[in-house]
């Protein structure tokens, strides 16, 4: 499980994060959207203790990540929207280097990557350098190292981004399963199709604030059955705004 409670972030003149209370439950894939800057990958990074609330309180299960945030991180899989890797190292040598960043046991981590790698159609690639791979393979790799050490939760930024709709598809099958063992998952998308298609809850933000949070059929009743796009266009204010705009592009 994963609590935020009352959290505020604020970076120079932007508050990035403005007095977010909410709680994503084991059991569950939770979609987090909302507009470019509306705080989604801040409230992630806070999870990991990557950014540090200016006020309020972050609990992975019931750890402090700014206090412990080695523990935090130890039952946390993280890949970020960037994909962070070491350009010189190849996919089977970060699997190495993770492995023993997280203490995994040999054997399991030769059992648990070969399995992975297969699942993301990785195998023929390697041994190639990080930095050779395509774009969707970093993707890929990224994940593989999100889910190397059994994690209880998931924290995936934009992970469809780059992804071939055969991979897109492998993802939203594995995330369902590792929420149906009781674990908590967490994406973010500008994709609403895929919150509708993956996810349990769907939360938004904007503006630095979680402006409405509920599963897919509580949103839409929210919203006199429209749908989720219609839904997060008039919670987060862009309807109107879009309407007033195309109208004066028409115009000109």
């Amino acid at each position: 499980m994963l609590r935020y409670e009352g959290v505020s972030k604020r970076f120079g003149e932007v508050l990035a994060v403005n007095g977010v209370t909410v709680t994503f439950e084991p059991g569950k894939v939770h979609a987090l959207l909302g507009p470019n800057g509306s705080g989604k990958s801040t409230l992630m990074k806070m999870a990991l203790g990557v950014v540090v609330p200016d006020s309020g309180n972050v609990y992975v299960d019931s750890i402090d990540p700014v206090k412990e945030p080695i523990r935090a991180r130890s039952i946390t899989g993280y890949s970020p929207e960037e994909i962070i890797l070491y350009e010189s190292l190849t996919p089977a040598e970060h699997i190495s280097l993770y492995g023993s960043i997280y203490g995994i046991e040999r054997d399991r981590l030769v059992e648990r990557s070969a399995l992975l790698v297969k699942l993301f159609k990785l195998d023929e690639h390697m041994n190639k350098l990080a930095g050779e791979l395509s774009h969707g393979n970093r993707r890929k790799l990224s994940l593989v190292l999100a889910f190397l050490h059994d994690p209880s939760l998931i924290i995936l930024d934009e992970p469809f981004s780059g992804l071939d709709p055969e991979a897109g598809r492998i993802l939203k099958e594995f995330l369902r399963k590792f929420a149906s063992e009781g674990r908590t998952v967490i994406f973010s998308t500008h994709v609403l199709e895929l919150a509708e298609a993956v996810a349990d809850e769907v939360t938004i933000m904007h503006r630095g604030k979680v402006v409405l949070k509920g599963n897919r059929e509580e949103l839409r009743s929210a919203k006199e059955e429209k749908g989720l796009e219609e839904v997060f266009l008039e919670v987060t204010g862009l309807s109107s705004e879009l309407k007033e705009l195309l109208e004066l592009l028409w115009r000109g």
